[in-house]
């Protein structure tokens, strides 16, 4: 354990040139190149082709969760713009569904954009809409160590905080495109599952997949599976301490519904892949969650720590499947149809994956957490990944090219 919170940032870094960053996505989704590594080979190919390379019966958990409009952009009377970025509710027990549906006056943390040209006083915008304009008004309670507690209000009374956030903020692009966001992103920087508002960044996995390839996929007997992880501001914030240990993963919520529950234990001695790093956490969370979950436990109550897996190995369960068939025992106790929960759970190169037997995936910023999940998954190959992709032309991050990794062990 304790060797594992040593090891070196400097060994997950490399150079990305910035021209290499992929600013805009390409014109259709599925078009993106496609680096597929198994058997310790590289493959080159196309997204739209990867049911060529899937394994018999697999099955892919995807993340439902929809970027919302997080960047408020208020211009005050002398001239100054102050940038509101909404994270999360005050309360961070309210279930996100419940918080953006809520009406004024609503309370959240926020990050503070230009924060010294805003000493003091409220912000106001006037949002222009077919039935009249709202009057929405932004007023700082306290600074806290990080971000600052906002109290947003507004004068339309039957005008819940998600519409506010639809008619008045924009779509919150990763800092690293350098770009406004343009009225394309709107549809392109969600994936064409995303129902469920609540993340500040897209899952860029399920970027490149389109209602089309799915139903093929399908067709080639590819299961899919929904969960949601709400993705926050924290996947962004690098490595900065010399060792892995020193970081502070950041929480973020998740939501499993019964029914997928039960899937994947029904999918059990079959390939399970997680379209990107949120359902791969999830997922893994799921697994280590199981092991301390206890009926008597608070529903609303259930987080798992960032270090957990690593400091309870005595806690494993048996199989994957025991592990599901314990939430399902808890939730049906409870009389509920969705497990709840936040995860601050890091992935890292020692980790032993418990349900994910594949990785599809974009290409990750050097020395990020991200980079820490894939090395976990396929070892010290992820150099010789990343040093292909960057010889041939493959575009990274967000808007970039694709990854399949497959493991070749099965779950134990």
């Amino acid at each position: 354990m304790e060797n594992l919170k040593l090891i070196k940032t400097a060994l997950y870094d490399y150079v990305l040139p910035e021209h290499r960053i992929a600013r805009y996505p390409l014109a259709r989704r599925e078009d993106s190149k496609l680096l597929l590594l198994k058997n310790n080979s590289i493959i080159e190919s196309n997204f739209y082709k990867i049911g060529d390379y899937l394994p018999e019966n697999a099955t892919l958990v995807f993340n439902d969760t929809k970027v919302v409009r997080a960047r408020l952009m208020f211009r005050k009377a002398e001239g100054a713009v102050i940038e509101l970025f909404t994270l999360e509710p005050e309360n961070t027990e309210t279930d996100l569904q419940i918080a953006f549906a809520q009406h004024s006056p609503v309370v959240w943390k926020c990050l503070v954009g230009n924060s010294k040209r805003w000493k003091s006083g409220i912000l106001e915008m006037k949002i222009d809409q077919q039935d009249g304009a709202i009057h929405f008004i932004a007023e700082r309670i306290r600074k806290d160590n990080d971000h600052s507690v906002i109290r947003f209000s507004w004068d339309k009374t039957n005008v819940s905080f998600a519409e506010i956030l639809e008619l008045a903020g924009e779509m919150p692009l990763p800092p690293y495109l350098n770009r406004k966001a343009e009225f394309s992103d709107l549809e392109r920087y969600q994936t064409v599952f995303a129902t469920y508002e609540g993340s500040v960044a897209a899952p860029t996995a399920g970027l490149h997949l389109t209602d089309e390839l799915i139903q093929s996929l399908k067709e080639k007997n590819v299961q899919f599976e929904r969960l949601t992880l709400h993705v926050g501001a924290g996947t962004f914030k690098p490595l900065s301490s010399q060792t892995i240990g020193n970081h502070a993963m950041h929480a973020e919520k998740i939501s499993i519904s019964r029914e997928t529950i039960v899937n994947l234990i029904q999918h059990a001695g079959k390939p399970i892949l997680a379209v990107g790093t949120t359902s791969m956490r999830t997922l893994e969370s799921l697994y280590w969650i199981a092991s301390f979950v206890r009926k008597d436990m608070n529903i609303q109550n259930i987080h798992l720590d960032q270090w957990y897996p690593y400091e309870n190995l005595d806690n494993v369960v048996d199989t994957f499947e025991t592990a599901l068939q314990q939430i399902l025992d808890y939730l049906d106790f409870h009389t509920a149809g969705t497990l709840h929960a936040t995860t601050s759970i890091i992935i890292v190169p020692g980790y032993r994956f418990r349900i994910v037997n594949g990785l599809i995936t974009n290409f990750h910023q050097p020395k990020s957490t991200l980079l820490l999940l894939v090395a976990a998954l396929i070892g010290e190959k992820w150099k010789d990944v990343y040093q292909y992709a960057l010889d041939h032309d493959f575009r990274f991050l967000s808007y970039g090219d694709s990854c399949l990794f497959l493991q070749e062990q099965e779950n134990q």
